[in-house]
């Protein structure tokens, strides 16, 4: 009898002992702060329908991005100058707390009376909503180097040529094509295959910070497999009012590829 008082007693204290050692835990519970109706964007225009604006979400404990079309900003508030007349939406991706949302907002743009980066208008002249059309510096087999291989993910090796495909045997084949790019109520993208082809309608982005262009729809010239980037997506190497030179780091191929264009 004593002894199964004694056993009773040493597991009762195990238990106990045991019991003691369990962490505690503390759950938090996410809970949202508000709901996408008490989110508040805002947007100011340094002049009525100007083109310097800025974007501000206002709603206290929310965090998130802006989404400007140019870029993206991560902060409730960011300044830019906007190079496209006409209206524009700008979109706020952010958290309420346990759950994300995604809020936009328009705005009309009406003058572009702030200058843009030079490398706007040398892409699409100063005649913004006019465009300008770009096409290869060179013609099949001139022995120039406007469209051929070079070292990967080394853009300032881009003049090192490893095959100059264009200039001797083997040219795009939309190497008599054009493209052009204006800012005629939106980022216009346009590709035309040949002299006579008809017009492929796409957009594109220019991101002057970070010095890449990319075209969405439609790719580039020049831009067959496994030469191009099938995302059309490039980095610009130079970008001048009658020349443009592109680069992509990577290829199908697994090499860099480098295209020099020049202003129709």
């Amino acid at each position: 009898m004593k002894i199964n008082k004694i056993t009773s007693f040493f597991i009762a204290s195990l238990v106990l002992m045991f019991s003691a050692c369990e962490p505690i835990v503390d759950e938090e519970i996410l809970l949202n702060t508000t709901d996408v109706a008490g989110v508040e964007l805002v947007a100011t225009q340094s002049t009525t329908g100007g083109n310097k604006i800025e974007l501000n979400m206002v709603t206290p404990g929310i965090t998130g991005y802006w989404d400007y079309n140019l870029g993206r900003a991560f902060t409730n508030r960011v300044e830019f100058i906007y190079p496209i007349p006409g209206e524009a939406t700008f979109t706020f991706t952010g958290t309420l707390g346990e759950e994300f949302f995604t809020k936009s907002i328009n705005v009309q743009i009406d003058q572009l009376d702030n200058e843009l980066d030079q490398d706007w208008y040398s892409l699409v002249s100063n005649d913004t909503s006019g465009g300008k059309t770009w096409v290869f510096d060179g013609v099949a087999g001139d022995g120039n180097m406007w469209w051929y291989m070079s070292p990967p993910n080394n853009p300032d090796g881009w003049q090192g040529a490893w095959w100059n495909a264009g200039g001797t045997c083997c040219p795009p084949a939309d190497v008599e094509g054009r493209m052009k790019f204006d800012l005629n109520g939106a980022a216009n993208f346009t590709y035309y295959s040949g002299p006579d082809a008809v017009a492929e309608n796409g957009s594109f982005v220019l991101d002057v910070a970070n010095q890449t262009l990319k075209v969405n729809g439609p790719n580039i010239l020049g831009a067959e497999e496994p030469r191009g980037n099938p995302d059309g997506l490039y980095k610009i190497i130079s970008l001048t009012e009658d020349k443009m030179v592109l680069y992509v780091p990577n290829n199908g191929g697994g090499t860099g590829w480098v295209w020099i264009f020049k202003v129709q």
